[in-house]
């Protein structure tokens, strides 16, 4: 079985990675919508400087993991350049389209997998990741059978 991939990576697909591989990243805004509702509080109790100081803090805090996505995304020299892929029983195998960036990896060598609205994201044992967008497959088939893929080599999915 062999599928082969097609893509240019975006800015929300390294998000959603970073989303399922840093518990921060994924519970910001969480910790931001308290942050809110305390200064709001704050605010009817007649406490403006703390209230509207919690409330600025809050939007900083809900805004830091896609402004800090994206610039990462923006500042990599690679980041957008479309990658094709070859999927077969073990390894990925990814390259830019103009052959500037090549990684191999092995299936069974990967720590996790998550899979999230737009991407299935391979976690790395080192704390690092790969984001497969849903969009590179050609078709419906194509993703079942790597997910099932995934399930055979890897494991259930990271929540599951």
């Amino acid at each position: 079985m062999l599928i082969r991939l097609s893509w240019e990576p975006s800015p929300g697909d390294w998000s959603d990675g970073i989303k399922a591989t840093v518990p921060f990243a994924r519970r910001s805004a969480w910790f931001a919508a308290a942050l809110g509702v305390f200064s709001i509080i704050l605010l009817v109790l007649g406490q403006p400087v703390p209230g509207v100081f919690g409330l600025v803090c809050a939007m900083v805090i809900a805004a830091m993991p896609t402004i800090g996505t994206r610039l990462a995304f923006r500042r990599n020299p690679i980041a957008g350049r479309t990658i094709t892929a070859d999927v077969d029983g073990h390894a990925i195998r990814m390259m830019t389209l103009d052959g500037t960036a090549y990684s191999d990896i092995v299936l069974a060598d990967l720590a996790g997998w998550a899979e999230t609205e737009r991407n299935f994201v391979l976690h790395t044992g080192s704390g690092g990741f790969h984001p497969l967008p849903g969009r590179a497959f050609d078709s419906v088939e194509d993703l079942d059978n790597f997910r099932d893929l995934l399930v055979r080599t890897v494991g259930p999915a990271d929540g599951s």
